[in-house]
């Protein structure tokens, strides 16, 4: 199974299973002498890790990270960064009456195929499990972004929209989303959500979300034209989230609302300096960044694990139903938001050691 690393000077490879003794990750490209713990990388595992609240997956883990190699005397050496997260509530019985079923929704049918081998617990190297490493190595991004750019760059995440209900973006404040179940901004929403992921529990269903990420602080010139543009890159890393299905850029798909008018970025100049009246291109253009916040969106289609009876085929190729018992989210997109934030962080700290 080839294609486990992302990233071009910063580049990380994850390894492990959802049930298997651990997961971890190998961190190539960090410059030495950058100050790193443990607790560097702590709390951004602890917004992701599971069982935190009963909108998420009762899964209990501590995700309590290792650093096994790269650091000495709390500084980083410049060769390779290893860390661990040893996994402590695997239920792998809880697989074991669909291990011959395909999960309608889920890889299990490809990794199959492909592979000619199921991993049936929770998914195996597939499950969303893989995640909690790429927010470990997102910490550590922020580290070189902090260093290279400034300690006021800023990557921040949130959720704006649950099924058919969105955030209203003029209540949007950056204090509301450490303060709700949802890395919500918008505190007037919280309660409609959670009737929604209620509702959609005893149906035996799931939803979808949006999730929007910003990096702010970025000077101009990050990226690289023509095919390693800075928003095809954060594109992709994005995109290779578990169950990601959409990504844009900026105002993205409502562009096409727009018209050449009203979609451009205006400029003017204020006080010596070139300044935009708008920020309808989400920070990049022509794959380079242009000073403004980054700003990017994905979708997280709804939790494919429902309780609700589906049909699907066996290993045999026979029809038959499928209920997925267990402990899943019954909507993913909310623990989706420090992973986003990991994606972007990672990505703009590659782009930062090519422009430096």
């Amino acid at each position: 199974m080839s294609s486990n690393s992302i990233g071009k000077i910063f580049n990380f490879t994850t390894w492990g299973e959802s049930h298997g003794k651990a997961i971890g990750c190998v961190i190539d490209g960090v410059p030495s002498n950058i100050r790193l713990q443990e607790n560097d990388i702590q709390p951004f595992l602890d917004k992701r890790k599971p069982g935190q609240s009963k909108y998420t997956t009762q899964r209990k883990e501590d995700d309590k990270v290792e650093i096994l190699s790269g650091v000495f005397e709390g500084l980083t050496t410049g060769h390779p960064i290893s860390l661990i997260i040893y996994n402590s509530d695997q239920r792998s019985k809880d697989y074991s009456d669909i291990k011959d079923k395909f999960r309608p929704g889920h890889a299990d049918y490809t990794y199959w195929k492909k592979y000619g081998i199921r991993d049936y617990r929770g998914g195996g190297r597939s499950s969303a499990r893989e995640t909690a490493m790429r927010v470990a190595a997102g910490a550590v991004a922020r580290k070189i972004i902090n260093q290279k750019i400034s300690n006021e760059a800023k990557i921040t995440g949130a959720l704006v929209q649950i099924g058919n209900s969105k955030i209203n973006y003029n209540n949007w404040n950056d204090k509301n989303i450490s303060e709700n179940e949802f890395f919500c901004p918008d505190e007037k929403i919280v309660s409609e959500w959670k009737n929604l992921i209620d509702n959609a529990r005893k149906d035996g269903s799931s939803l979808g979300a949006i999730i929007e990420v910003r990096a702010s602080g970025i000077p101009v010139g990050l990226g690289e034209p023509i095919y390693d543009k800075l928003d095809s890159d954060i594109a992709k890393a994005l995109m290779t989230i578990n169950a990601v299905k959409g990504v844009e850029i900026g105002n993205g798909f409502d562009c096409v609302y727009e018209n050449g008018k009203t979609n451009v970025d205006e400029m003017i100049m204020k006080d010596g300096k070139p300044i935009f009246l708008s920020n309808n291109n989400g920070g990049v253009l022509g794959g380079i960044s242009s000073g403004q916040k980054i700003i990017a969106r994905f979708v997280v289609k709804p939790t494919s694990s429902i309780i609700s009876e589906r049909r699907t085929i066996d290993t045999d190729l026979k029809e038959t139903s499928i209920s997925t018992k267990g402990r899943h989210d019954p909507c993913v997109g909310i623990r989706a938001v420090p992973v986003g934030e990991a994606m972007l962080a990672t990505t703009i700290a590659d782009h930062c050691l090519r422009f430096f």
